[in-house]
């Protein structure tokens, strides 16, 4: 039975920061207690390949939901393929002012502009070293608010070296609205430097501790068709192993009449389906293929999970989608695979 319709209205009650606490809470407890087993179906295997590692299904987690890594294998155990954590920065930080999440019902979006609000790195791999989680696990990574921008490849440098051999693979995320001057990192020299820096370290990291661990680069959805070519010409070059398309937009062209449009943050849920599919499919025709693409952005269905796949996506992420549809979202996509 699906019960999310029934407790939905209760947690829309709430303010989203508060219901985003008190569904976790939940899950975990359901998890804990065994009951999870009870109320949710069991989601039927269809593993694929991708990036060298062996995923249960191609549904996965995308990253903010668990931004500490607290409820890893209580989400897990919803049926994701893999589940991807963060975004966690090297030190701790309170993130922006609150209120900074905000529900859009009448277009089934969201707003956040949270500010990579997290408990630090080291909080995070504790976490991942007392989980009992065994599948694929993504730990997404970002610099600290006060980190200045000429030292921004150092935060990401030092984070992908101490999370490197506790992540199934890593995520540099360069693409949030609400970290100061981030998106600067997807531009020209600036990324250039920042990709060489961490494909350099990737290198040292295999040889020093036997594993291969992959890196994507998280992207947003406001890029234009030539900033798509530049980024994707320096992922072949470089050799990155995934690009997961796209983070939260900051266009509001989709909502301009909604009493919340005004208020500052990305984006996220069905208005964003339509850009992220576009930079899907841009970046498909550019990588031919070469590095496999994680689509995440507007997936509230599994025909938009299908849109994501036809347009080039090996994987797909949900969040927002589970706000508004709750665990039945998986179950509907991987039946579609």
């Amino acid at each position: 039975m699906n019960f999310y319709p029934l407790i939905r209205p209760l947690l829309f009650s709430l303010d989203p920061e508060t219901a985003h606490k008190v569904t976790l809470k939940l899950l975990n407890i359901a998890y804990v207690s065994g009951l999870g087993k009870m109320i949710y179906p069991a989601i039927e295997d269809k593993p694929v390949h991708v990036m060298g590692l062996n995923f249960k299904n191609q549904v996965g987690l995308a990253a903010g939901m668990d931004k500490n890594g607290d409820y890893i294998a209580a989400l897990a155990a919803l049926g994701f393929g893999f589940v991807e954590i963060g975004t966690v920065t090297p030190r701790p930080q309170p993130g922006n002012p609150k209120p900074r999440l905000f529900r859009l019902p009448e277009h089934q979006a969201v707003i956040n502009r949270m500010g990579f609000n997290n408990s630090g790195l080291d909080h995070l791999l504790n976490q991942v070293r007392q989980s009992n989680y065994k599948g694929i696990l993504g730990i997404n990574i970002g610099k600290n608010f006060d980190t200045p921008m000429a030292n921004a490849v150092d935060d990401y440098l030092s984070a992908l070296r101490k999370a490197y051999t506790s992540a199934s693979y890593i995520a540099i995320n360069i693409s949030s609205p609400n970290t100061k001057n981030l998106r600067r990192l997807q531009q020209g020299d600036e990324i250039k430097k920042l990709i060489a820096a961490l494909k350099e370290e990737q290198i040292k990291l295999h040889a020093e501790h036997g594993v291969y661990v992959p890196l994507t680069i998280k992207i947003a959805p406001d890029l234009t068709t030539d900033e798509i070519t530049h980024i994707a010409g320096l992922l072949l070059e470089f050799e990155i192993d995934g690009v997961i398309a796209t983070n939260t937009t900051i266009a509001r062209d989709v909502i301009p009449d909604h009493p919340l449009a005004h208020e500052a943050g990305g984006l996220s849920g069905a208005p964003l389906k339509d850009k992220s599919t576009f930079v899907v499919r841009e970046l498909a025709a550019e990588l031919q293929g070469k590095i496999p693409i994680i689509a995440a952005g507007g997936i509230l269905s599994a025909t938009d999970a299908q849109e994501k796949l036809k347009a080039g996506a090996s994987l797909v992420q949900i969040y927002s989608g589970l706000i508004y549809r709750g665990p039945q979202l998986i179950e509907d996509i991987v039946k579609s695979l």
